[in-house]
Formats: structure tokens, C-alpha cells, sequence
């Protein structure tokens, strides 16, 4: 309930109602009762399944990472972009080619190095003798899914190549645009940046990452099963369990995924206090507000529910706004990191609890 200004929430791990000072905003402005044409939830199970048929698949080629391929399709269909960082050796590059080969879309892979140009990514116009004009030559993020591997091995220029294709869907090569394919997501792997040979990402191309996960090293017993032998199924061997009018059919139902008011707030209160944050230096952009409002959608569609609920921000806040956060000289300095601080702020700001969720 909003009054003067307060957003008042009741925190269950407290016996009193908590109130907390949020800018003067009314989420549900323009709006009366639920928005026209709202996902029913036969519709939604319906939409999930889709999904469930496409972690399964890839499921087969990456072994007990069952919560980092529902993210990773959360991205691919809200057409936002990845970045895996892990050590090598676990899977990333398996995850990201076995998602292009689910989908039935085009794939391309960008092995980053020191030497690489830009024009290596985008593309370059060359000069035909017959016709005595330059002709375009695609480059490789002319593809539906692209696989930008060890993307900070290569120099900040190279990386740079890479951001108005992220952001505008398009290449622009001697002041002439040039569209890429949709669905278009590229999926950028790194390494640590404390290994040798890296390059760090800077401020403003995390920020085009919808996402950022981490494989990590698989459990015991399914490295215990692969060591013993068992055969995944090779990234080549997976079949298209979905085409393109199901992906574009699912990102227009996850449009229609209702948000409750209290869930804006709930979003907005935690977008202002990593901006207030002693330990943060810049918190998140209203782009990061906006993408995690993407996402909490599609995440709730790939549940079977057209309502979206706070354990979806909490469960998305953490892989969606974490590295975008640049934390202040002295926090970096004491070994705290921003998913540390992140994971504060979560803890402290009071959780909404409307009545009806999927209603309002």
C-alpha cells in the first residue's frame, strides 16, 4: 500500500510491517485492473512446455546444469545476451552451440585473440573486379546465436566491434547498415580476469549482457559418470526441438505475463539502493531495470505461470544486475565482490506480500 510517498511491505522474518521511503511513483499508472488480453494459465503450461522440451535437449549435451540452461533460454528467448565466465574446461562453449543446434538457427563461432580485428567480427567490404565495386562480406555475427569465445583475450577495440551488434541488431560498415538475423543472441565466454593473456570487459559492454553465469565444475556424481564413460550426446546429434514462429509465439506470451504493482516497487526499491550503497560506486542503469523486467517475465512463462512473483526477482537479480555494479575503491580493495554486495542489499530490503499475486 503506497501512501505519501512510503511503500509499505510486510517482511515475514519480522512480526511488524515494514515501511521504506521509495521515490514518488505510481507503478500502476495508465493502468486499471489487468492489462488487456492478459496470458491465461492454460496458455502459459502450454508455452512451458516448449521450453521444458528445449532444456531436455540440451540437457543431454551439458550434464547436471540444469539451472544455468533455463537461464540461458530466459536469454535466448527475451533476445538478450550471455556471458559465461568459468574456467576452461567445463562446458561452455558445449552450452552455447548446443542451444543454436536446439533451435534450428544458424551458429558462429569467434575464437578471440590478441591479433583479432574488428573487421574479423563484423564483416568487411571487398572490392569485386568484375562489377569494379565493393561487394560486403558478412562477418561471423551475421548468425542467430554467436559464440564469442574467450572474448577478453582479444584488445578493447576487438571487443568494442561487438557493441552495436549487441545493442542495435545491426553492423554499420562504411555509413551502410546492415541487419542481422533474428532471434540474434550472442553468447561471450571469458576467462577469469586474473588469468594471463586478459583483457578486462569494460563498464559499458557488460551492461549489454543480459546475463551473466557461471557453468562452474559439475557435481560429483555426474563427473564421477562422465569419467566413467557415459557418452553425452555431441552438439552435432542434437535435433531442433523448436523453430522460429514457437520462439517468436513464446516471446509474444511472455509479453503478456502479468506484473503485479508491488513487484515494480519491490524492483525499483532495489534498483535505488544499489545507486544509495556506501560500497557501490555505480549501481544499476535503468536499461538493468528493464532488462530484469524482461526477464522476470519469460522466467515466470518458463514455470507455467503467467504471474511474475518476488522469488523470481531474487532468483534473477543476482545473474542480471550483479555485473553491471562497479563497486567503490574501497570495497574492491577489501575483497569484497559485487555479488557480495548484491547479495546485502537482497537481504535487506523488505520483500512484498500481496494477497494475490497474479492479480492487481
Amino acid at each position: 500500500m503506497r501512501e505519501h510517498g512510503v511503500l509499505t511491505f510486510h517482511d515475514p522474518t519480522r512480526e511488524e510491517t515494514v515501511t521504506t521511503s521509495i521515490p514518488q511513483v505510481d507503478s500502476n499508472a495508465g493502468s486499471h485492473g489487468p492489462e488487456p488480453d492478459a496470458l491465461t494459465e492454460a496458455e502459459a503450461v502450454e508455452q512451458a512446455d516448449h521450453f521444458t522440451r528445449l532444456s531436455t535437449e540440451i540437457g543431454s549435451a551439458v550434464l547436471g546444469k540444469s539451472d544455468v540452461v533455463r537461464l540461458a533460454l530466459v536469454a535466448l528467448m527475451c533476445e538478450g545476451h550471455i556471458l559465461l565466465e568459468d574456467v576452461p574446461g567445463v562446458g561452455k562453449t558445449t552450452l552455447a552451440r548446443a542451444i543454436a543446434a536446439a533451435t534450428d538457427g544458424s551458429w558462429r563461432r569467434i575464437q578471440f585473440t590478441p591479433d583479432l580485428l574488428p573487421s574479423d567480427v563484423t564483416g568487411v567490404p571487398v572490392f569485386n573486379q568484375d562489377t569494379r565495386e565493393f561487394t560486403f562480406h558478412p562477418g561471423p555475427v551475421f548468425s542467430n546465436v554467436v559464440i564469442a569465445d574467450e572474448i577478453n583475450r582479444a584488445s578493447p577495440k576487438t571487443q568494442a566491434a561487438l557493441l552495436e551488434v549487441m545493442e542495435e541488431r545491426q553492423v554499420t560498415v562504411d555509413g551502410e547498415r546492415h541487419v542481422v538475423p533474428r532471434p540474434f543472441l550472442v553468447v561471450a565466454t571469458q576467462n577469469p580476469v586474473e588469468m594471463d593473456g586478459t583483457y578486462r570487459l569494460p563498464e559499458a559492454q557488460l551492461d549489454r549482457f543480459l546475463l551473466r553465469l557461471s557453468l562452474g565444475y559439475p557435481g560429483p556424481e555426474a563427473e564421477l559418470a562422465i569419467m566413467r564413460g557415459r557418452r553425452l550426446t555431441a552438439t552435432d546429434e542434437l535435433k531442433p526441438v523448436i523453430d522460429a514462429a514457437q520462439l517468436a509465439g513464446m516471446s509474444d506470451a511472455a509479453e503478456r505475463v502479468h506484473i503485479h504493482g508491488a513487484i515494480y516497487d519491490y524492483v525499483l526499491s532495489l534498483a535505488h539502493a544499489t545507486r544509495d550503497h556506501d560500497e557501490i560506486q555505480v549501481g544499476v542503469s535503468p536499461r538493468a531495470t528493464v532488462a530484469i523486467i524482461r526477464a522476470l517475465r519469460m522466467f515466470a512463462l518458463s514455470e507455467g505461470r503467467h504471474y511474475s512473483t518476488p522469488e523470481d526477482v531474487k532468483a534473477l537479480a543476482m545473474p542480471v544486475w550483479a555485473h553491471r555494479l562497479v563497486l567503490a575503491p574501497g570495497s574492491a580493495i577489501s575483497g569484497r565482490s559485487p555479488a557480495d554486495v548484491m547479495r546485502d542489499i537482497l537481504d535487506h530490503v523488505p520483500t512484498p506480500q500481496p494477497a494475490r499475486i497474479g492479480d492487481g
